[in-house]
């Protein structure tokens, strides 16, 4: 079988944009990518779009909105990808399905979103398709109450760790200040993550603002390759490994402390890569809310269950620890356009190892792991990846 590789990419800025649709936001990274990757429409064998939408648009169809602005991409097989917080990364796994199946050589894969046309209020709502509303429908605060009664647990299991969720918030802002694309390039401090007040108030307690991702706009695109194919382009990055494991959608049927999906699909790419933590000199992972990405240090073997603080406090995850977290500021920073997620993660690790990322950079960055999620560790992914030229 051959293996898929990325061979190139585009990124918009994430944040509240002027563009007023997901087709606007589409059409600024599809063509930039396909330019990056050296080939046209023509060459594209296959589309994937990756946009949750689910009424942040009456507008659907999202496939078909792609060849508006490439029209060689018309007649070309598009299909949409929807996996809740992970879209991005189900619809570039499909595309590499596709690739690897011997179905094509060449697939586009664009991740989108458009959430700050509609308020507040309504954007929470939609967020909580995310959940299992038959139970979790009601919780105050939206998805961000879902992660707060995560964190009241989490808490009451293993000590109050604010002060751990301030420091990983600290470090994810500190790091999207070098971040040309990211929403909130401001170096907050740990004394302000770390204090509630009229800036920083509970948005659903234990979590501050400073502890939840942004609402956002934003697109990202990848063109995948098959490996005979790939070697003859610019560039190629290659999966070490990819895995995915799913859990039970309502909380009340795992351990929500525990991200357990999370767990498998990272030992799964132990297993199939022959790798150890020690191995990777970076990780992108899904910092929805830092308490995600406190317990994620748990699931992906950084540290034993309720010993996630550890890592923190000795500096692990920080950009010149042993093993840098989100050095592209992650979602805290960055923004959570929900479909473009997955794919900006992919797209920040790939710049890292063709030693592209400017002052986000890692020096000698040799493989990379990026840990997308979908739900609170509802559907879990993880990608090795490598340079392979």
């Amino acid at each position: 079988m051959s293996h898929a590789c990325i061979v190139g990419w585009a990124h918009s800025p994430f944040g509240k944009l002027e563009d007023p649709d997901v087709e606007s936001l589409m059409a600024r990274v599809s063509g930039e990518a396909l330019a990056h990757a050296g080939v046209g429409a023509e060459d594209v064998d296959g589309l994937y779009v990756g946009v949750m939408n689910n009424g942040f648009s009456k507008q659907g169809f999202e496939s078909a909105q792609v060849a508006l602005n490439q029209p060689g991409l018309v007649h070309v097989p598009g299909t949409r990808v929807e996996n809740a917080c992970a879209t991005g990364s189900a619809a570039l796994y499909t595309a590499l399905d596709f690739i690897e199946s011997g179905r094509g050589r060449i697939a586009l894969v664009v991740g989108a979103e458009k959430m700050t046309a509609k308020s507040v209020p309504e954007t929470s709502d939609i967020l909580l398709s995310a959940s299992y509303r038959k139970e979790e429908g009601h919780i105050d605060g939206g998805f961000a109450g879902v992660f707060g009664r995560i964190a009241q647990n989490y808490f009451q299991r293993y000590g109050d760790r604010s002060e751990e969720l301030a420091r990983i918030a600290a470090k994810n802002h500190k790091n999207g200040v070098e971040n040309p694309y990211a929403q909130m390039r401001r170096d907050f401090g740990f004394d302000f993550c770390n204090t509630v007040s009229e800036k920083n108030p509970y948005v659903a307690a234990p979590l501050r603002r400073t502890d939840c991702s942004l609402i956002s706009d934003g697109a990202a695109a990848l063109v995948v390759a098959d490996e005979e194919t790939a070697q003859a382009m610019q560039r190629a990055i290659a999966f070490r490994t990819r895995q995915h494991a799913n859990d039970f959608l309502p909380l009340s049927r795992r351990d929500p402390t525990a991200f357990a999906g999370g767990r498998l699909a990272w030992d799964k790419a132990r297993a199939a890569s022959g790798l150890t933590l020690d191995d990777l000199d970076l990780v992108e992972t899904h910092d929805c809310f830092t308490i995600a990405e406190l317990i994620e240090y748990e699931a992906m073997g950084l540290a034993k269950p309720g010993e996630g603080y550890k890592v923190v406090r000795e500096g692990i995850t920080q950009k010149g620890g042993k093993l840098p977290v989100n050095p592209s500021g992650g979602l805290k920073s960055k923004g959570h356009p929900i479909g473009a997620t997955g794919t900006s993660m992919h797209v920040m690790a790939c710049l890292q190892l063709m030693n592209e990322a400017g002052g986000m950079q890692i020096d000698g960055a040799k493989l990379a792991g990026v840990f997308n999620m979908g739900g609170a560790a509802v559907t879990n992914y993880v990608s090795i990846l490598e340079r392979r030229k």
